[in-house]
């Protein structure tokens, strides 16, 4: 939430700004950094895929769907934080977007059991939850990946456009 919120508070997007770098360049350099950090912190639970193909044989499917799924569902979030903190100069306040965001997009087909069928279909398609459990049971779909991609590349372009407005403000 601090990837441009900090720098617009601070005052150091200025310097950011006036660099020999587009708005994409500085959109896209933040977001890698921060997926890269996000899909480095799943690099220790691959321990307890180590110690589960030492005590037997497990399905590969589900294990690397899961990592995929994972992957897919930082890079998604990571691209949303990253649009909300270029919305605010207060990082809490980016958080509180990004996390509602997120938890809207995740659990959205969880509160649909109420509704009719035909309705709810719509809905689960918007739903990260439910692309990220198709993705995990190791069914890799096209219509996931794209998912994930699209709204990854809708928050990232958001973002860029973000800047750039607040570029012209100034």
């Amino acid at each position: 939430m601090r990837l441009f919120s900090e720098e617009m508070r601070s005052g150091s997007i200025e310097t950011l700004m006036t660099l020999p770098v587009s708005d994409t360049d500085a959109v896209a350099g933040k977001y890698l950094a921060s997926f890269i950090f996000s899909a480095s912190m799943l690099v220790p639970t691959l321990a307890y895929v180590a110690t589960v193909i030492v005590m037997g044989a497990p399905d590969a499917g589900p294990i690397i769907g899961g990592y995929l799924g994972a992957l897919f569902l930082a890079a998604c979030f990571t691209s949303i934080g990253l649009f909300a903190s270029t919305l605010t100069k207060n990082q809490i306040v980016a958080f509180f977007i990004a996390f509602s965001v997120c938890i809207v997009l995740a659990l959205i087909d969880r509160f649909l059991i109420f509704l009719p069928a035909g309705i709810v279909d719509q809905f689960e398609f918007v739903s990260a939850g439910y692309h990220f459990e198709s993705i995990s049971r190791g069914i890799i779909d096209t219509r996931d990946l794209l998912y994930f991609l699209s709204l990854t590349a809708l928050f990232l372009g958001l973002s860029v456009r973000s800047v750039e407005n607040r570029r012209v403000a100034r």
